[in-house]
């Protein structure tokens, strides 16, 4: 009788875990599909490519706003309720472009209902539900674990939406990501779905938001990790968006942009395992900043090269390796500095300098190619602002868990 309790913990937590590995697997599933759409948009329903590009740019920098705003709800009320929201902001968001397929539906539902979406819904709530949940010593292990299975979604949505678009059409395939995007809200019901018992003081909560973010950013390790998140926001969102587009442009199969997306999703399942059960064993920020050299090698050996059918799909599979390990150690520097009680709110405060990131890297990039017919001069960008992401993170002193000061 004496293990009940440790029982019933444990099998909260692991349904916690299942349940935050399908979210995110629908969440960010989801919008890993976008680049995928751009053209098929564009050849079916004359979107224009700056306005589905100025869209994913959009959404990003809607995720970025929104993501402390549901943290700090989430820290307070439970994350699967605002994940249930989540799931009704998707269906909107690819539900109107899907019926309305027009640059303004696109730019309203992709660029800012979709952005709530995916901030109510993605792996910063889940992840952070399971950080509660966890045991300290094994945080950062469990979050990877979830992490890991989100990216389940990741690899099999961006096969799924590609063959939808050949059936379909690309407006048919949005229509069926809407729809998808409603089993969201069941499965939130088993993560987290009321606050879970606090010891000390409370969550902030949205009241509380600005004077927490205001006293975490002047604590300087922390201002430093949040400024290494802006490459990483920044080099995947240009690549979520229009990796597709320029493998097209080289004059590769289109099919290969599909690949490309579905490889780096495969891979992102043992990476992201592999960096939580780092988390644990190391300085967070050291990991980062090992995985934003990784990424920025990978990408400079890109550009330089003749663009192949194997070079990209041996591209994608070491960008996949390391495309979200950033965010179960991201979570697990935070929890070590500052603890849990905050932890959603916070990690959104992190996250707002990667979605402004993602809203330069996605937004730049669509202009660049409205301008030029090319993606050629943003490959050097990528590369320093990559290198300048290490150095921020390796600049970081040891981190020991404290509270905010007052």
């Amino acid at each position: 009788m004496q293990n009940a309790p440790a029982r019933s913990a444990k099998t909260i937590l692991w349904v916690a875990i299942i349940g935050a590995a399908a979210t995110s697997s629908l969440a960010m599933g989801i919008r890993q599909t976008y680049g995928l759409l751009l053209l098929p948009m564009s050849a079916e329903h004359a979107v224009a490519p700056w306005a589905f590009g100025l869209a994913v740019a959009l959404h990003n920098l809607t995720w970025g706003l929104a993501q402390p705003v549901s943290g700090s709800m989430a820290d307070k009320y439970g994350s699967g309720r605002v994940m249930a929201v989540g799931g009704v902001f998707y269906l909107i968001g690819c539900g109107l472009p899907a019926i309305f397929p027009t640059n303004a539906m696109v730019l309203l539902g992709i660029g800012l209902f979709s952005g709530f979406g995916v901030a109510c819904a993605g792996t910063g709530l889940a992840l952070a539900a399971i950080g509660r949940l966890a045991p300290p010593e094994k945080r950062g292990e469990y979050i990877g674990i979830a992490s890991a299975g989100g990216s389940l979604g990741q690899a099999a949505m961006v096969p799924i939406t590609f063959g939808a678009i050949g059936w379909l059409g690309s407006a048919g395939a949005l229509a069926m990501l809407a729809v998808t995007a409603l089993l969201i809200i069941p499965i939130a019901r088993n993560i987290e779905w009321r606050p879970a018992p606090r010891v000390g003081a409370p969550a902030a909560g949205l009241m509380g938001l600005p004077g927490l973010a205001k006293r975490a950013l002047a604590d300087r390790d922390f201002a430093l990790l949040t400024g290494g998140f802006f490459a990483c926001g920044f080099q995947l969102a240009f690549l979520t968006t229009h990796l597709p587009s320029h493998i097209a442009l080289c004059g590769l199969a289109p099919s290969l942009g599909m690949t490309a997306l579905m490889l780096i999703g495969l891979f992102n399942i043992p990476g992201s395992w592999f960096c939580g059960w780092l988390s644990s064993r190391i300085k967070p920020e050291t990991g980062l900043g090992w995985i934003y050299l990784v990424r920025t090698l990978a990408i400079a050996a890109f550009a330089v090269s003749t663009p192949t059918e194997w070079g990209t799909m041996v591209f994608a599979a070491v960008m996949g390796f390391v495309w979200l390990g950033t965010v179960p150690l991201t979570s697990a520097a935070i929890a070590r500095r500052f603890g849990v009680g905050d932890l959603g709110a916070l990690y959104g405060v992190c996250f707002f300098s990667h979605q402004i990131g993602g809203f330069l890297g996605a937004g730049a990039g669509a202009l660049l190619l409205g301008v030029t017919g090319s993606y050629d001069a943003f490959w050097p960008v990528m590369i320093v602002v990559g290198l300048a992401a290490s150095v921020l993170n390796w600049m970081t002193k040891p981190p020991g868990a404290r509270p905010l000061p007052a």
